[in-house]
């Protein structure tokens, strides 16, 4: 029998949906208070300043990112599938509108105006899931899956700038295929003939 979602969860879920679709600057409390029909006060009590909200909110997605990263790895053991389901899982999102964006780039594109405790947050996602895509990128260099023609670092900096470049690429035209249309001969591109 599942438990019905806590209120500060609710709140959490209500906010990362607007950061979605308007970024940090895009929502107020009034609109959390609206959606989910509690005061504002009820709101200031779980999270006292929208900065810690937010920053409750990105270690809350961290900590889901990282856990389906490591499940990817659980799932997969080759870095050639792991890599295939890190962007099937974004094509999905985006196809089915279930999580048409990163939260986290979303808040990067507003890098300048964040609370450094929000920032530092972000740039943390961000160094980890290039620490995964690198390590990912390194296993399929050393089982001759994967052909880089510049150190895995370097490439898993470029295919992450491709994947969110994609997003942001497919919501402004409004064409959810668009994403893979960019992204497949990124990934074609890496993988070793005939493997």
């Amino acid at each position: 029998m599942k438990s019905m979602a806590s209120t500060s969860d609710k709140i959490l879920d209500i906010a990362q949906s607007l950061i979605v679709a308007g970024g940090y600057n895009g929502f107020s409390y009034a609109d959390i208070s609206l959606a989910i029909g509690i005061r504002k006060a009820s709101i200031h009590h779980h999270f006292p300043t929208k900065a810690e909200l937010v920053s409750v909110l990105v270690d809350r997605y961290r900590k889901q990112a990282e856990a389906g990263l490591q499940s990817l790895r659980e799932q997969a053991a080759s870095p050639a599938d792991q890599l295939q389901f890190y962007v099937n899982y974004w094509h999905t999102c985006i196809r089915d509108a279930s999580q048409p964006f990163c939260l986290c780039a979303m808040l990067a594109s507003e890098m300048q105006m964040l609370p450094e405790e929000v920032a530092s947050r972000v740039r943390a996602h961000f160094q980890s899931l290039a620490a995964w895509l690198t390590s990912v990128l390194q296993a399929g260099v050393e089982q001759e899956l994967f052909y880089l023609d510049t150190r895995p670092e370097q490439q898993a900096q470029m295919l992450m700038a491709s994947v969110h470049g994609a997003m942001l690429s497919a919501r402004a035209l409004g064409d959810p295929g668009l994403f893979i249309t960019i992204i497949a001969p990124e990934v074609a591109r890496l993988r070793v003939q005939g493997r």
